[in-house]
């Protein structure tokens, strides 16, 4: 009788603990959410992590504050979301940096992109840009090859992910040439750099690196998309510079903890998607010089796996291996 009674009463504590789970899942979210940025402010990722913010606030009713989590080449921000509790309050602003190249050049890498985190959605892909002081002599991908070819001593590239330093790499390799990469926290860092002469050239996300550029602080060598931007067409592309086969892309997605429960998941994904079809988005996404990239979760997934897939060969081809 007394172990009838201790089951019914287990019974009973396993229902209310469900339904009060179930109720807190129906009521997501109650309090203020989180997007780690694993970069600085200023950068294409957090302007992006920024308007995202604002708009899931205003449709989920509650605030959403930007974490910046610079350096480590992502390694920072990720950790902070895998160890934060899988509940949907905190959320992973991931790049083709950090979901897709990290594997490729980061050693003893302490997070797995697929497995720790799942998609909430794909937001926007983005042209690089190769930039170079106002007053440098290489003003093309041809100046840039001759410079680093003519050179005594390996031109300075700097970058600040691991994304742009492959980036960087796969020029290289590409072009024959040779460069030291330095690596930097972030976009500011790497600008000033550059206006002081330090660098030579470097690789930057074409948001953050065009005002300055349109400034006259910065001069731009080419673009690394398909086809040059339309609000920057005097800007030409790696491709048509004699290197056909380089075309190049950062990309944004925004992640949860994989464990994070599915009617959670389902309420920050639809809210997203209904984000991203607003005209509003549109305008952003454009402004910024990219392209919409709305994808759901089981196509992100794909996506991030084929990305990963493709930077792996590219970092194999450039002998480039995880340090």
């Amino acid at each position: 009788m007394p172990n009838a009674i201790l089951l019914k009463l287990l019974a009973a504590a396993i229902a209310i603990a469900g339904a009060t789970g179930q109720a807190q899942v129906a009521s997501f979210p109650t309090k203020a959410l989180r997007i780690v940025v694993p970069t600085s402010p200023g950068s294409g990722s957090d302007i992006t992590a920024r308007y995202f913010g604002e708009q899931l606030g205003q449709l989920l009713g509650q605030t959403v504050v930007i974490e910046n989590k610079p350096g480590a080449n992502g390694v920072i921000a990720a950790m902070a979301v895998k160890q934060a509790p899988a509940d949907g309050y905190t959320l992973f602003l991931g790049t083709n940096t950090h979901m897709a190249v990290n594997p490729s050049v980061v050693k003893d890498i302490p997070y797995d992109g697929i497995k720790d985190f799942k998609p909430v959605s794909g937001l926007a892909r983005g042209m690089m840009i190769f930039i170079a002081p106002a007053g440098s002599k290489i003003g093309s991908v041809a100046e840039l090859v001759s410079a680093a070819k003519s050179s005594k001593q390996r031109l300075n590239v700097g970058n600040y992910t691991a994304g742009f330093q492959l980036s960087s790499e796969w020029f290289a390799s590409t072009s024959a040439t040779q460069h030291v990469n330095i690596m930097y926290k972030g976009a500011p860092e790497v600008f000033t750099a550059l206006m002081g002469n330090q660098l030579d050239w470097a690789v930057s996300d074409l948001i953050a690196a065009i005002p300055q550029v349109k400034a006259g602080k910065l001069r731009a060598i080419a673009v690394s998309g398909d086809r040059r931007h339309p609000d920057s067409p005097e800007i030409p592309t790696v491709r048509e510079s004699g290197y056909p086969d380089y075309v190049n892309y950062t990309w944004t997605s925004l992640y949860i903890r994989s464990e994070t429960p599915e009617a959670v998941t389902t309420r920050l994904v639809d809210t997203v998607q209904k984000i991203l079809a607003t005209p509003g988005a549109m305008q952003f996404i454009a402004k910024i010089g990219s392209d919409p990239m709305p994808l759901a979760p089981a196509d992100m997934r794909r996506f991030q796996i084929s990305e990963t897939e493709r930077f792996r060969r590219i970092a194999e081809g450039a002998g480039i291996k995880p340090e």
